[in-house]
């Protein structure tokens, strides 16, 4: 990922240094395994932790003639703890150091995204306690449907992060799992005892049965899961410039002192953290399809997903860390308008309220069928030509009928529709 959209916290777990010292850290890991089964003398494990040093500069050098980046780094090692270096790598093939050292930096970044999702719940919570009684038009098809609050908008984005954060906890999980297993995972010149050791030292489980790799279906499952959060935050994303739009304008991004909005026209506030937002991901999409690709590998293993997963795992974490804070930030502090929200809502000319008078005519009898046509015929003229809905179905005999004024006055109004708000809050909040 570009240096624009890094985080310092998560571009170090993803630098060629930390990604080096997780492979040395498992090599060590699996000597002191092998130091306890009586394979490796005790001193030699002493040595090697005082020792054992690697240089990025020096591992290129060796793999441009050796076309193999772990025994380049295995050489460089090698040049700092001398005859010791004997001792690492024993029975162990390159993918048991590379997978199990992946997992470790997926543990890393996991710790980072999870406690985003974390803060971007606390600002939901907040947000959405703050607007509970703002009222709004809800709409569907992005027509005027009948009145919610902001408040509720909110509360659902909420329950969908926390949803997120449970499945994003389930993936992690499950790519949590580590191998010393050799060649093709049969253990045959290495004991079980020794991947137990390594997994149980790195906060790993080992895995129950691999080849030469642990299976790709982790992965999948853990870039699927950060795709989907990255498409909640659009779906977030996209209501938000919704509202921004001139012709709506109930919500804003925050915009800053000393922000230009357009190069060209001064007057222009534009959802760019949003659009950003939506943006990137389209990226995370596109990384969890790259990530099923990488599921059908051949037989016990090739590397068709190794030059993928170099540009994906850095590449989706970062990305998405960018993504959480950048949505905490928006919704943390966005410019709410009420006052248009009302506005807007009375736009519609009383339509909004069209099924309290459907339901009130069946009451009284009125099929249903007749009783929707009754209505819409009015409220479909308001919505063409303007007017209120109230005042023609006061002047329309037939509804009259069956409806006196009083009882049309009594079904209007926003509190019917909110009713129940307190009741949702505690389900969800609670």
């Amino acid at each position: 990922m570009i240096p624009r959209y890094t985080r310092p916290e998560m571009g170090r777990i993803w630098s060629e240094e930390n990604g080096f010292q997780k492979w040395l850290d498992v090599e060590i890991l699996a000597a002191e395994g092998l130091s306890k089964l009586g394979k490796v003398p005790q001193a030699a494990i002493v040595r090697i932790r005082k020792r054992a040093r690697f240089d990025v500069k020096r591992i290129r050098e060796i793999e441009a003639e050796v076309k193999h980046e772990i025994i380049a780094f295995l050489s460089s090692v090698a040049e700092s703890i001398g005859d010791d270096a004997r001792y690492l790598h024993v029975g162990m093939t390159s993918s048991d150091v590379m997978d199990t050292a992946l997992a470790i930096q997926f543990k890393e970044a996991s710790a980072i995204l999870e406690q985003d999702l974390k803060n971007l719940l606390q600002v939901l919570r907040r947000q959405a306690h703050k607007y509970k009684h703002t009222v709004m038009i809800g709409r569907t098809h992005g027509v005027h449907a009948e009145p919610i609050t902001f408040g509720l908008k909110l509360a659902v984005w909420y329950q969908e992060t926390l949803r997120n954060l449970e499945r994003f906890k389930r993936a992690v999980e499950d790519i949590g799992v580590g191998q010393i297993s050799g060649a093709v995972g049969t253990f045959a010149q290495i004991s079980p005892k020794v991947e137990a050791y390594v997994c149980r030292k790195s906060g790993l489980k080992p895995a129950l049965v691999s080849n030469q790799i642990i299976q790709r279906d982790r992965h999948a499952y853990y870039f699927a899961t950060m795709a989907i959060i990255a498409s909640s935050l659009e779906k977030f994303a996209v209501e938000i410039r919704h509202l921004q739009r001139t012709e709506v304008q109930e919500a804003e991004e925050p915009f800053t002192q000393g922000q230009k909005g357009s190069s060209a026209m001064p007057h222009k506030r534009n959802p760019i953290l949003s659009e950003n937002v939506s943006g990137m991901a389209r990226l995370m999409r596109a990384y969890a399809a790259a990530a099923m690709e990488n599921v059908p590998l051949w037989h016990e293993r090739d590397i068709s997903h190794s030059s993928v997963e170099r540009v994906i795992a850095p590449d989706a974490t970062i990305a998405l860390d960018f993504m959480l804070r950048r949505m905490a930030y928006v919704l943390g502090n966005l410019c709410v308008y009420p006052e248009n929200m009302k506005r807007n809502l009375e736009k519609s000319g009383g339509t909004v309220f069209s099924e309290k008078i459907l339901l009130a005519l069946v009451d009284k009898g009125v099929a249903r069928d007749i009783a929707y046509r009754m209505v819409q015929k009015h409220a479909l003229k308001i919505g063409r030509d303007g007017g209120d809905l109230k005042r023609e179905l006061v002047a329309d005999a037939a509804i009259r009928r069956y409806l006196s004024a009083r009882e049309i006055d009594a079904l209007w109004g926003v509190d019917h529709h909110l009713a129940n708000v307190d009741f949702i809050f505690r389900r969800v909040f609670n």
